[in-house]
């Protein structure tokens, strides 16, 4: 009798994660996320915190529904600042909201990034990759990575103008 019970209840499990499963395999396409805006937030010691404002774009023909976020931000392929907040809400069909989470970035990871630069001189491409997930009902998280470059340019000498 209890071993029925405990298989008719693990089928009802299997039943309702199978129909949410289904729910999430639908063809969306991914969310579109950019940076705002970025301010300062009172840090503690030897970190910096800041305020990142996300503008998520949802390009699917249904809400995505949110209930906490997690951000992590790499440069040059290592960790820089990571972040989380409990914020709940909507970010409506063909629509976008923005999304604010808390981060910090320590001061040896501040250090270490300022020493890359260093070694190359202040100039060249440095790359970056933002990640994260917008955490929604069971198997239905949404998430999201964007990623790009920018040059710093060299410094000039002066040796253009001889001729």
């Amino acid at each position: 009798m209890i071993v029925r019970r405990l298989i008719l209840v693990f089928a009802l499990a299997v039943a309702v994660l199978a129909s949410e499963g289904c729910a999430a395999l639908r063809g969306r396409d991914p969310l579109q996320v950019t940076v705002a805006g970025i301010e300062p937030l009172q840090g503690q010691g030897l970190e910096l915190r800041m305020l990142v404002k996300l503008r998520v774009q949802n390009p699917n023909d249904s809400p995505v529904n949110y209930n906490g976020v997690a951000l992590e931000m790499n440069v040059q392929g290592k960790t820089f600042a990571t972040g989380v907040s409990d914020a709940g809400g909507s970010v409506p069909r063909f629509g976008d909201a923005i999304i604010s989470v808390p981060m910090t970035v320590s001061a040896l990871r501040m250090a270490r990034q300022a020493m890359d630069m260093i070694r190359r001189g202040g100039t060249g491409t440095i790359t970056y990759e933002m990640k994260g997930k917008l955490n929604g009902t069971t198997l239905n998280s949404m998430r999201f990575r964007t990623q790009g470059e920018f040059d710093f340019p060299a410094t000039s000498t002066g040796d253009d103008d001889a001729g």
